[in-house]
């Protein structure tokens, strides 16, 4: 079946946009990772072939900061789903006021990451009154300790995940929620008469039914965990001791602090290539479900 001329018409701005900002700086970025090129040095400019590629990878900020991302993903993509599946599941429910539980949830989401980070920094203030101390402090019965939790090379990493499964977890909701209504019904009658419980309905209608829809969240959720810039930034600047610096930071850093611009280039083709194999895992994944069904 053919498409109609005038879609091109429509889809074009979004290609131009596709091609100008993420296309052609990308293909920039693999050639500028192949040179040795320097902000403001007097030095020529020239082809080092994978020289960027042998530094960064002999660099302990940058295998840090791998090693942070890998940690990130590994807790916050779990903690944030489960929390968002039952949430879902407790407002996948016709009751009067669900709406305003909905919006409530979801509200974090709207809000621009630079302003949840200032927030939770005030949050994990140091001392006594801060307002996680403060807190830890009563549900312990005096037992804990005022910490200051973003200059800690232990809590500083966990601080940011918590900062970030409450801004992500109501995106996570909306789409499985989403999942959750557009499961039939009749395969809840149908189990419900053959005497199957809650729980039985949970495990083998609910979760095999939102299979694709939890493997799209799981994976949009791991790529964002390797592009986490914003919290880093303004919360701990991959302090204390590169305990929370990341790979988008090091290239931002590289790029724009120090000027090192084929450094920043090569991160930057070595984070392209963590999120290509994760889409190629999707695929994957996404291909068995079809050959099962």
């Amino acid at each position: 079946m053919r498409s109609h001329p005038t879609a091109w018409l429509f889809a074009a701005p979004a290609l131009f946009g596709l091609l100008a900002f993420v296309a052609l700086p990308f293909v920039l970025a693999i050639g500028l990772a192949f040179t040795n090129l320097r902000l403001g040095s007097p030095l020529p400019t020239e082809f080092v072939g994978l020289e960027q590629f042998r530094r960064i990878f002999a660099d302990d900020a940058f295998l840090r900061a791998l090693l942070n991302n890998t940690s990130f993903a590994l807790v916050v993509v779990p903690l944030q789903t489960g929390l968002a599946l039952l949430l879902a599941l407790l407002l996948n429910r016709r009751l009067a006021g669900m709406t305003w539980f909905r919006t409530l949830f979801f509200m974090p989401v709207v809000f621009p990451l630079s302003l949840v980070a200032v927030v939770w920094v005030l949050i994990f203030a140091p001392g006594a009154n801060g307002m996680m101390n403060a807190m830890l402090e009563v549900v312990t019965f005096g037992i804990w300790m005022p910490r200051d939790f973003l200059h800690d090379p232990v809590l500083a990493l966990p601080a940011i995940m918590l900062t970030s499964i409450w801004q992500g977890m109501g995106f996570q909701m909306v789409i499985i929620l989403a999942g959750l209504q557009a499961i039939p019904h009749e395969l809840y009658e149908a189990a419900a008469i053959d005497g199957a419980s809650r729980w039985r309905q949970l495990v083998h209608v609910t979760l095999p039914q939102l299979r694709n829809t939890l493997i799209f969240v799981v994976l949009v959720t791991t790529i964002l965990s390797f592009r986490l810039f914003d919290q880093v930034q303004i919360m701990t600047q991959g302090g204390p001791h590169n305990a929370t610096t990341t790979a988008m930071y090091e290239a931002v850093q590289a790029a724009f602090s120090r000027q090192q611009v084929a450094k920043g280039s090569a991160i930057t083709v070595v984070l392209f290539v963590i999120v290509l194999l994760i889409a190629w895992l999707q695929r994957r994944l996404l291909r068995q479900e079809r050959e099962i069904v």
